[in-house]
């Protein structure tokens, strides 16, 4: 069985601020280092790294941020793009890795840098190029809805009214401000706490921005840098140490509402893991949205007690290739104290949702 051995990650800054200089990879290296020191694994063990990136211009970017980590240099590095699901489905693939013998060491996670993204465009029939912000996600137009709108028509549908994702967000920040100190972040650019993080109160979430329908700036997770990765092993390296990895599913669902996709993914991985919701110590769910979370954990039956007991994504910021990986971390952080099951539960663009499944010694 896969293990998590080790978790770190940077902080997460928003675009423009603290890491805007910084490279993927040098958001990625010092956590993959960190990693490996806080396992005491000597870099030439590594098998392989798997870099989650939704928003880079290519060059393999898991490949850049082995070598500047001082990996061997046979390890060849895998980059992936499942958007907001690719972190989350970084670990995934490694934890297959490790349990089909291909590989015992592998760094699994994800790193983006929203600040540095590229500018992007694709070349019309004319020849002529088309910029483009959002890639396409689906082969139709008509049924590849902007996020935001996305969100939007999902609040509607469900009947989620503003003032109670506004509720949801200033949770988030509350829970988020009363964590006194986060080991789980390797400190950079001298930023060891997550920047966004506020005193948000209910009139500052009513005074937000408005974007689309009921979803407000107060309501969004902002763009992000940020990076994340954890060490999975093969059980005989673990040697009894670590988190369990019980089960990981990602499931492809309606392109045209992303946010509840993971909903079908959280029950299949709970169902893999023999568990249900009831028997989650921890849940992490990324809040890309209010709303989207709110209808995840409702549509799972999560107990709250258990969901983003530390804040979400609303109080730190969306670095889409690394949210997934973010999740995982806190997980193993936050069961590491006792026993317990964990679930980390992520939507993506186009339609996909991917749940993973951990447990402590114990359960």
């Amino acid at each position: 069985m896969a293990v998590i051995l080790a978790a770190r990650r940077t902080a997460v800054c928003p675009r423009g601020g603290a890491f805007a200089q910084l490279r993927i990879e040098d958001l990625a290296a010092p956590v993959l280092r960190a990693v490996l020191a806080d396992a005491d694994m000597p870099a030439a063990r590594v098998d392989e790294v798997i870099l989650a990136n939704a928003l880079g211009a290519g060059g393999n970017p898991a490949r850049r941020a082995a070598l500047l980590a001082g990996l061997s240099e046979g390890v060849a590095g895998l980059t992936i793009d499942r958007q907001c699901a690719g972190g989350l489905d970084a670990i995934v693939l490694a934890r297959a890795l490790v349990d089909s013998g291909a590989a015992e060491v592998v760094l699994a996670g994800g790193a983006e840098s929203y600040s540095r993204r590229p500018l992007r465009a694709m070349m019309g029939p004319d020849g002529q190029a088309m910029p483009y912000d959002q890639a396409p996600f689906t082969p139709w137009p008509e049924r590849d809805p902007e996020m935001t709108e996305a969100a939007a028509a999902l609040a509607e549908r469900l009947g989620v009214t503003a003032k109670a994702q506004a509720d949801w967000a200033v949770a988030s920040h509350a829970r988020a401000r009363a964590v006194a100190d986060w080991p789980e972040i390797v400190p950079l650019e001298g930023v060891a706490r997550d920047a966004f993080t506020r005193a948000m109160t209910p009139a500052l979430a009513a005074r937000a921005r408005p974007l689309v329908g009921t979803i407000t700036a107060a309501t969004a997770a902002v763009a992000a840098d940020a990076a994340a990765f954890v060490l999975v092993v093969s059980d005989r390296v673990a040697a009894g140490r670590g988190m369990r990895i019980l089960a990981g599913v990602t499931l492809g669902g309606n392109p045209e509402e992303p946010g509840l996709v993971p909903v079908a993914a959280t029950a299949a991985a709970l169902e893999r893991a023999g568990i249900g919701p009831a028997d989650l110590a921890m849940a992490e769910v990324m809040e890309a949205y209010a709303v989207q979370a709110m209808g995840c954990v409702a549509g799972a039956g999560l107990p709250m007690g258990s969901v983003n007991r530390s804040g979400g994504a609303l109080a730190r910021g969306h670095p889409i290739g690394a949210s997934g990986a973010i999740l995982a971390v806190r997980l193993f952080h936050g069961l590491a104290q006792g026993h317990g099951y964990g679930l980390a539960a992520i939507a993506a663009a186009g339609g996909l949702g991917t749940a993973l499944v951990v447990a402590r010694s114990g359960a």
